[in-house]
């Protein structure tokens, strides 16, 4: 089997060790052999044709997602296909591409079909659809999460590399947790929600649905255009790495809930774990005023929005919309104007605590979801076991805030994972973390057996990476140089065998100078560090003569930026190139 992450398709594709044809042909084959459940439309190789057409002497080189096989959740648009949103009675003919998709086709990804949701979006339990539950990629006695359920499914299962999902109170997050996958929720407006049926058009976000955050994170940097067309879009800096000493916030333990799920509390007591291997200070934090504006999504006048989007076809149609979700749409419908601003004013005045709160961290870590239900379980109380599992998604919009779910755990019957939040236009800096914290679970992606892309792959945009070799190594005299600046660590390695190490000292502090001597020399250890642009000016500016930064070559034939140094170094100290390491020479 091919394997359908973005960064290995698009190796294989420059290599040309396999072709777009073969990996459409391998990925309509296995859209063939998952539930039809998981489908409200799906492309035949007919009506792929076209897209492939457009690649026509196009490559990785000219196409960032060229050749990469994507679906859409049925309440985005795509030209001359049915939306539904779920609702057969509601379904009509767009002549348009939705923004967001257009913006990833036109960067060479190809369209495989329409999945599966929650009708109208409502709900995160993936059983609330004429077109039949979507059952959980991993036990379909379970549900596969909603409302962008078959978007999850689709990718867990090795039908295509991403998908394209919704996200208002949780359907891009509780999916990904219950399919093993990584779910980017973007800030809000950085997506165009042009060409998206909405749910709550203020809150609404398009998510997506990815095997690991390199993947999620290249989708995002193609997919977060400007649309002028969408009244909420907007354009946000984005936010540095992560400093070499993170933090991160959890909620206080009497205030977490697993309803019962035993396993899933261990789960998350391990994640916490992990997080603290990897290099994170845990903090706890009180969790209350996030609750209290969760509370506030279906119980305040948010539910009247959904009204706003659809409450026409409702009141004309009423048999063509599930009785649950009606009564849903219905129910916020006797609240008073005054009750509206009301509850704004209390999210504004709640959000000064909360964003009090996530200053202190880095990121929030929470369970994506407390527990997980079976079908049978959800078809029996459907709303009270909805509720429970946005007990940690629902304040997500409200507040304005960004969040990856990401895989932690692996447990049984379904899979386990976290939600890592902070502040909109921290995107990059969670996909970041979630990437550090995948890598650390140790655990595969989707149901394969391959693991997360390596760090050197998800390269952050906006930064550089910078090789250090001596006194800038972790415990050594200037590495605080390198905290100072919110330097993150990304991996240890050894430049290609071309270089001389010169040991030699200056300011008082010993040094090596690294010298280039193509065809002889060592591989020599090295760290390798991300800064922001800003941060790296700093830094250069910092390094002493005769030392300077140039380009060094690692091992892998990659170049990064690292010390050089003058030929009159070698006049100035000892020759230890043999060593390969400078801690070996500063142990001596």
């Amino acid at each position: 089997m091919i394997n359908l992450q973005i960064t290995s398709l698009l190796e294989g594709y420059r290599t040309g060790r396999f072709t777009v044809d073969a990996v459409i042909a391998q990925c309509l084959e296995r859209c063939t052999a998952v539930p039809e459940t998981v489908w409200i439309t799906r492309l035949d190789r007919q009506r792929i044709q076209s897209f492939l057409d457009a690649l026509q002497g196009q490559s990785p080189d000219t196409r960032p997602l060229y050749g990469i096989p994507f679906v859409m959740k049925d309440n985005i648009d795509l030209a001359g296909v049915p939306t539904t949103a779920g609702s057969p009675g509601y379904s009509y003919m767009p002549e348009k591409t939705a923004f967001v998709a257009e913006q990833l086709i036109a960067a060479g990804a190809i369209p495989l079909g329409k999945t599966n949701l929650d009708q109208f979006a409502t709900g995160l339990v993936g059983t609330r659809s004429p077109y039949g539950a979507c059952p959980n990629s991993f036990n379909p006695d379970y549900i596969s999460g909603g409302s962008s359920s078959g978007s999850s499914v689709a990718v867990a299962s090795g039908c295509c590399s991403f998908s394209l999902g919704t996200d208002t109170a949780g359907s891009g997050r509780v999916p990904a947790a219950f399919n093993n996958l990584v779910g980017l929720k973007p800030s809000r407006g950085l997506l165009s929600c042009s060409g998206v049926v909405p749910a709550c058009k203020s809150l609404d976000c398009v998510s997506v649905f990815a095997l690991d955050s390199a993947d999620a994170q290249a989708v995002f940097n193609v997919a977060a255009a400007f649309d002028a067309d969408d009244c909420y879009a907007r354009t946000l800096p984005q936010a540095g790495p992560l400093s070499a000493r993170w933090r991160f916030g959890v909620p206080q333990a009497g205030q977490l809930k697993f309803f019962g799920n035993a396993v899933y509390q261990a789960a998350f007591e391990a994640s916490v774990k992990l997080l603290e291997k990897a290099g994170g200070i845990k903090v706890e934090i009180d969790f209350s005023p996030f609750i209290e504006v969760a509370n506030l999504l279906y119980s305040g006048p948010w539910v009247n929005e959904r009204y706003a989007a659809i409450g026409d076809f409702i009141e004309s149609s009423p048999d063509a919309v599930l009785p649950t979700t009606r009564r849903i749409i219905l129910s916020g419908l006797h609240i008073t104007a005054p009750e509206v601003f009301q509850a704004m004013y209390d999210v504004q005045t709640l959000k000064r605590k909360t964003d009090s709160i996530l200053r202190k961290v880095d990121a929030l870590v929470t369970p994506t979801a407390g527990t997980c239900y079976t079908i049978d379980e959800v078809n029996s109380n459907p709303v009270e076991l909805n509720t429970n599992l946005g007990f940690y998604t629902n304040y997500m919009n409200l507040l304005d805030y960004a969040a990856v779910a990401v895989p932690s755990v692996m447990t049984v019957p379904v899979p386990f994972g976290v939600t890592l939040t902070s502040f909109s236009g921290h995107d990059h800096r969670l996909l970041q973390l979630a990437g550090l914290l995948h890598r650390t679970s140790g655990l595969s992606v989707g149901r394969t057996d391959r693991k997360p892309a390596d760090p050197s792959v998800e390269k952050i945009p906006g930064t550089v990476r910078v090789a250090v070799c001596g006194a800038h190594l972790k415990g050594y005299p200037l590495h605080r140089q390198l905290e100072e600046l919110g330097a993150v660590f990304v991996e240890s390695t050894r430049t290609a065998p071309e270089y001389k190490m010169i040991a030699f000292s200056s300011d008082g502090i010993a040094k090596p100078g690294l010298i280039h001597t193509p065809g002889q020399g060592n591989g020599i250890y090295v760290e390798i560090y991300e800064l922001e642009m800003a941060a790296f000016g700093r830094f250069v500016h910092a390094v002493p003569a005769p030392l300077g930064i140039g380009k060094t070559v690692l091992a892998d034939g990659s170049t990064v930026c690292g010390f050089i140094a003058e030929a009159l170094v070698s006049e100035l100290g000892e020759d230890i190139t043999e060593l390969g390491d400078w801690r070996t020479y500063a142990r001596r």
